[in-house]
């Protein structure tokens, strides 16, 4: 698992769950299994652990324990297979999102902008949209929305047409290949960031995860008992944008709505002041822990 990925703010995280022994409690992005088995310690003989993961390479992580039940599908479906196994209402929920360390060093996945491979970037392998599918099929119009959107990239516009117009001579298959088309739109000393940024926005759109998260953030207070707990970390502005509005409002914009006296009309309750982030220690040995940002929250 330690090859696997590394979890953040692992202590944390268990911490916010507030785990009782007899609880029912859901990991809805089981990767290498960290979180699961530390919250397996914390649970009686009486606990159930449901654990979500839409990656086939998780299930080598599997965890022979009675107690734990392994889903391979995406966190969007939470309620219907907690329904399935009888497990609503449940006590906590924990989610990790983005890429897991594991993801990154699979060049082959095309997630990392360290590797030359094919542009694919799908989480569940079973997927049929690629990056491949997107940098060469999506309108500029298209690809000007989820650069500029999903990759804040400034100059989203003209990096659209820049792809447009390089997929004239020949599909962009490969990372190297998508790397040669845009290198003219490179801010130059900033070449690293510029093409996450690209990345994260092919990842996303790929993956579709704000769509994702947001049905997961929905269900999570439809699915907790009076009392459970919510723990979501996440690693980039969107994200945890998302997290942070539904915790603070039950929805993703506007303002909080009001029932008919007046009280705020949203599930959830913040336990923590804004978001828990790293210490200094942890970053210095989990570069990945320094964008993290932990949200955790109770149901009213």
């Amino acid at each position: 698992m330690s090859e696997y990925h590394v979890p953040v703010m692992l202590s944390e995280c268990i911490e916010g769950l507030s785990i009782k022994k007899d609880g029912t409690y859901v990991d809805v992005t089981f990767g290498g299994g960290g979180h699961s088995r530390e919250i397996l310690k914390n649970l009686g003989p009486e606990g159930t652990l449901l654990a979500f993961d839409q990656d086939a390479d998780a299930q080598q992580n599997l965890i022979e324990d009675e107690r734990f039940v392994f889903i391979d599908q995406n966190f969007r479906y939470l309620k219907n297979f907690c329904r399935l196994h009888g497990a609503i209402p449940v006590d906590g929920i924990l989610a990790d999102l983005g890429v897991s360390s594991y993801q990154f060093d699979q060049a082959e996945r095309g997630f990392s902008i360290r590797f030359d491979a094919e542009l694919d970037m799908r989480m569940n392998q079973l997927g049929e949209l690629t990056a491949k599918d997107v940098v060469n099929n999506y309108t500029v119009a298209e690809l000007h929305r989820i650069f500029g959107i999903y990759g804040e990239i400034q100059n989203a516009k003209s990096l659209a047409e820049t792809i447009a117009t390089a997929r004239l001579n020949a599909p962009i298959v490969t990372i190297a290949d998508l790397k040669n088309a845009i290198s003219n739109r490179i801010p130059r000393g900033k070449e690293n960031k510029y093409l996450a940024q690209v990345f994260q926005a092919l990842r996303i759109e790929v993956n579709q995860e704000l769509e994702a998260l947001k049905e997961f953030l929905v269900q999570s207070a439809e699915v907790l008992a009076v009392g459970g707990r919510l723990v979501v970390m996440s690693y980039h502005s969107l994200e945890d944008r998302l997290v942070k509005n539904f915790i603070a409002k039950g929805k993703f914009s506007g303002e909080v709505e009001k029932d008919f006296y007046g009280n705020n009309n949203k599930p959830l309750d913040a336990v923590s002041r804004g978001a828990i982030t790293a210490s200094d220690e942890e970053i210095k040995n989990n570069n990945r822990a320094r964008s993290a940002k932990l949200r955790i929250a109770v149901k009213k």
